[in-house]
């Protein structure tokens, strides 16, 4: 059975969708929040984003079901390696795979990340650092990785736009 939510964040509101018991989509939108009862996976996404965007949590515990190719999955589990508060690169991940050419594919294969920050694809940066692209908006990508550096050194976290 499929269901989906729409969330409050403090990056704007997140659409999850959940097929049978597994998170397959996790999206910002600018749809309005749903009144909808929560229960089960979508529950538990609201409750570990929350927790997330206090600082409070650094990982995921969340049963996901990812479509996707083969190849895509290789480079979604290696983005799924980089920890909380660091960053990693389109060259970086193409070599880790093996094939430090892909460096194309492994940017198109990110693109196509249907679960944003759990998986986190904002921890990718350009080859000097520089933000790259990010569907939910280079600005997004610029909080979350502020988020998670304060974090990591132990600030409070605060947003400010």
């Amino acid at each position: 059975m499929k269901e989906f939510a729409v969330m409050e964040t403090p990056l704007g509101n997140i659409r999850a969708e959940a097929w049978d018991g597994y998170l397959v989509s996790l999206k910002f939108t600018d749809e309005p929040e749903t009144e909808t009862f929560l229960d089960g996976v979508l529950m538990d996404v609201r409750i570990q984003l929350g927790l997330y965007f206090q600082g409070k949590q650094k990982t995921f515990d969340i049963p996901v079901a990812f479509g996707g190719t083969d190849f895509q999955h290789k480079v979604w589990m290696e983005v799924n390696k980089i920890p909380f508060g660091e960053t990693s690169t389109y060259e970086k991940i193409a070599s880790n795979l093996g094939n430090p050419n892909a460096v194309r594919a492994v940017g198109t294969a990110i693109g196509a990340n249907p679960i944003l920050i759990m998986l986190p694809c904002h921890r990718i940066v350009g080859k000097y650092g520089q933000l790259t692209g990010y569907a939910g908006g280079l600005w997004r990508k610029s909080k979350l990785l502020e988020l998670e550096q304060k974090e990591k050194v132990g600030k409070q976290v605060k947003f400010e736009f």
